[in-house]
């Protein structure tokens, strides 16, 4: 099945680097799991609030440059959680990415504090 992101997940691409956009859309188009984009582009003053929150634990993260997105699972229309669905998630994202040529990473595949809807480009091709 071929998923389309809704004009709302698009909205929330405004800002985001053209790359990951791209890598996005193809991703939704690759991926067996429908998802949502909840964040893309953030401002400082929502990062700071995210942290104050301990939804976040730095003031430096990827979003401020618009070099990063969140998204959410979606099953029979609501959004999910669950942790086996974000590795299918990513699986689509990395696919994408090496059709495109574009260096990603995932928040799932880091060592401690495991982020399993966090994409960015990698810091070291996209400073």
């Amino acid at each position: 099945m071929t998923f389309r992101l809704s004009e709302r997940s698009l909205r929330r691409l405004t800002g985001v680097h053209p790359r990951l956009v791209a890598l996005v859309r193809e991703a939704a188009a690759l991926s067996p799991v429908e998802f949502m984009v909840t964040e893309g582009l953030r401002t400082p003053e929502r990062q700071a609030a995210l942290v104050r929150a301990g939804a976040s634990r730095t003031k430096r993260s990827r979003h401020l440059t618009g070099h990063a997105v969140d998204v959410a699972a979606l099953v029979e229309g609501q959004v999910r959680w669950d942790w086996p669905l974000y590795p299918r998630i990513a699986a689509a994202f990395k696919a994408a990415a090496v059709r495109q040529g574009t260096a990603i990473v995932w928040g799932g595949d880091w060592s401690s504090l495991k982020d399993g809807p966090h994409f960015e480009l990698d810091r070291k091709v996209f400073p």
